[in-house]
């Protein structure tokens, strides 16, 4: 049985429809994380990110193992960034993820602790909560592994500055 006319038609304006929309937000450049962006873990992460974090859409990037979202863009997250040692930076549990927290131009970056690959994230708290943040992508950083390392003195919060 073929196709009608008119079936055809409607598909074929839906794609071009698809194609004209995906074309309003331009893709983020990122560079990858030096170390391991293509640890197949990472991927297993990075599929499973949160669409959209609280009101901010998910946005294609150029790079392997990164994200971002908002337009414009006001989370960046990268995974396979260098594994943290011992820091005396703040530590933060947040769904059952240790992460390192410090002061960046752009707002706060977190970087898991006790995660291998560890995943580096960099909020603008101007625009969302980082523990709102960090609650909506720990199912997804959870699929990275754990090394056995755990933050002994840990803060309340995720929203001090």
């Amino acid at each position: 049985m073929r196709p009608r006319p008119a079936a055809v038609a409607l598909a074929a304006a839906s794609v071009a429809c698809a194609v004209v929309l995906a074309g309003c937000s331009p893709v983020v450049s990122m560079a990858p994380a030096a170390e391991f962006a293509n640890d197949p873990e990472c991927a297993e992460a990075i599929v499973r990110l949160p669409d959209p974090i609280s009101s901010y859409e998910l946005r294609q990037t150029d790079a392997q193992g990164a994200a971002a979202w908002g337009e414009p863009t006001v989370v960046l997250l990268y995974c396979g960034v260098p594994v943290p040692e011992v820091s005396e930076l703040p530590c933060v549990p947040v769904a059952g993820i240790f992460w390192l927290r410090e002061e960046v131009d752009a707002g706060f970056a977190y970087t898991t602790y006790g995660r291998d690959p560890a995943v580096r994230v960099v909020v603008d708290p101007d625009a969302v909560g980082p523990g709102v943040v960090l609650d909506e992508i720990a199912n997804a950083v959870s699929y990275t592994s754990e090394n056995g390392r755990e933050c002994v003195d840990l803060e309340d919060t995720v929203t001090g500055r």
